[in-house]
């Protein structure tokens, strides 16, 4: 194939998109607990102090064999090395805004505030547990949920026994709290 028709730069490819995350709230806080601060920060280092080394070097080396138009480690380092810079951008972010709030050493209340564990039950009496936590750290099938996330916000500043109500995509659902605790989230 004629290089004149290989596109090659070094910018991002016109369908790559940038890391499409969770927005905060406009002048918040990017709050998160110690564990999920840790593995954003592996993450980082993981991709900055490995990663990136080892593709620098196999592209280096996949460059000097010549010929680039077809040469599929040149080719595919280069486009790896654009996700993985961007990536690094994406956490190098996250992580110079984080406000890192630990709930394990927070004062015992029945108040819900971030970090806060909460067991809520339905009108029907089924019970669910959710930990909020930083828009980074949210897992639903795990029962933790963003504190900027509806049912979050509902609860937020509420007290064990208090009834909210809070809008689903199946309508809206009014649930009890039955239990605030504050306890290391891993």
């Amino acid at each position: 194939m004629n290089k004149a028709f290989v596109k090659e730069t070094d910018g991002p490819d016109a369908d790559e998109d940038d890391i499409v995350a969770p927005a905060l709230p406009a002048g918040s806080k990017n709050y998160m607990t110690p564990a999920g601060y840790a593995r954003l920060d592996a993450e980082f280092n993981q991709l900055w102090k490995v990663e990136r080394p080892r593709l620098v070097e196999t592209i280096s080396w996949a460059a000097s064999n010549g010929d680039r138009s077809e040469n599929g480690d040149y080719i595919y380092g280069k486009k790896r090395l654009r996700e993985v810079d961007r990536r690094i951008r994406f956490l190098s972010k996250r992580l110079e805004h984080a406000e890192v709030v630990d709930p394990a050493s927070r004062e015992d209340t029945d108040q819900v505030f971030f970090g806060a564990t909460v067991t809520v039950a339905d009108q029907d009496g089924s019970e669910s547990t959710y930990a909020i936590v930083g828009i980074d750290e949210a897992d639903a099938g795990r029962g933790r949920i963003a504190w900027i996330s509806p049912m979050a916000r509902a609860l937020l500043k509420a007290r064990e026994g208090d009834r909210v109500s809070v809008q689903t995509p199946d309508g809206r659902r009014e649930v009890d709290i039955v239990a605030v605790r504050y306890q290391a989230i891993d």
